[in-house]
């Protein structure tokens, strides 16, 4: 029995489905019950719901599971003493092998939802437990919602100079190899970066976006501070947005991407282009 842990997130889901897809018997943990039958039709043979900080939740969890993909839901300031509670728990229970969801360079300390990261893959080193970390990049679907937008209005806007350089990497990619790690030997003690093959301006991505709509597409800046209050009204919390607009500051500066050999090695072949997941968006 595989359990992941923060099942209900896109990454979540798309692990769920990777596995189910290989005849895996999957336990996911939700937080709210309505998200139960999502997961079951994804596949998840067994769904667990409950708060992260219900210990007794936690331990019925993991309780038979023989590993642990634990996911962290995004821009969450309690994740190390959700970490430090499954580390105990998984221990307990005698679970085999532990793969923590971080991100790519976790030890950038000017983005503190990265930050964070870098003192539960310490946990991990001192667990004694089996544990493989992975660390994508953020994903190529990410863009989805701005590439619904292009369509209607031909631009594509970001909250940074158009010519910052990001790569990303698809979340089809990281739940194949999710899928791998939690399955296979050999994996013990390893991190491994999961990042795509190109580094992009904004500009480029919406010449990709072009391609795939059709349409001429444009990017435009964002003020940062005109983000903020559109996020805010859409009701990101405080801590989420001033963390995102320091994340944005430090893409604008210095870009921000990794470096596609070991995904591709792990794949057995070339990772997702950004044209090919728009283009699969798009059907």
């Amino acid at each position: 029995m595989i359990l992941v842990i923060g099942a209900a997130g896109k990454t979540g889901q798309r692990v769920v489905a990777a596995l189910a897809g290989q005849g895996m018997l999957v336990r996911a943990q939700v937080r709210r019950r309505e998200q139960v039958d999502l997961l079951r039709r994804l596949g998840a043979q067994e769904v667990v719901a409950g708060e992260f900080a219900d210990p007794a939740m936690l331990a019925n969890a993991c309780t038979g599971a023989n590993a642990i993909y634990l996911i962290a839901p995004n821009m969450y300031r309690e994740e190390a003493s959700l970490a430090a509670a499954v580390l105990e728990v998984a221990r307990a229970a005698g679970v085999a092998r532990i793969v923590y969801h971080s991100v790519l360079h976790p030890q950038t300390e000017e983005m503190p939802h990265h930050w964070s990261k870098v003192g539960v893959e310490a946990m991990l080193f001192r667990s004694g437990l089996p544990f493989t970390i992975l660390q994508p990049a953020a994903y190529m679907q990410n863009l989805v919602p701005q590439l619904r937008n292009a369509a209607e209005t031909g631009f594509y806007r970001v909250p940074y100079a158009t010519a910052t350089r990001l790569g990303m990497v698809d979340l089809e990619d990281v739940a194949e190899v999710a899928a791998k790690v939690l399955t296979q030997d050999g994996h013990e003690g390893a991190t491994y970066e999961l990042a795509g093959t190109e580094v992009l301006t904004q500009d480029q991505v919406a010449a990709t976006m072009s391609a795939a709509l059709g349409r001429r597409v444009s990017a435009e800046v964002q003020d940062r501070v005109d983000w903020a209050a559109h996020a805010h009204r859409a009701g990101l919390g405080e801590y989420a947005v001033a963390t995102l607009v320091r994340m944005f500051e430090y893409y604008e500066r210095y870009g921000f991407w990794g470096n596609s050999f070991v995904l591709s090695c792990l794949l057995g072949r070339r990772p997702s282009s950004l044209g090919e997941v728009l283009e699969r968006e798009t059907r």
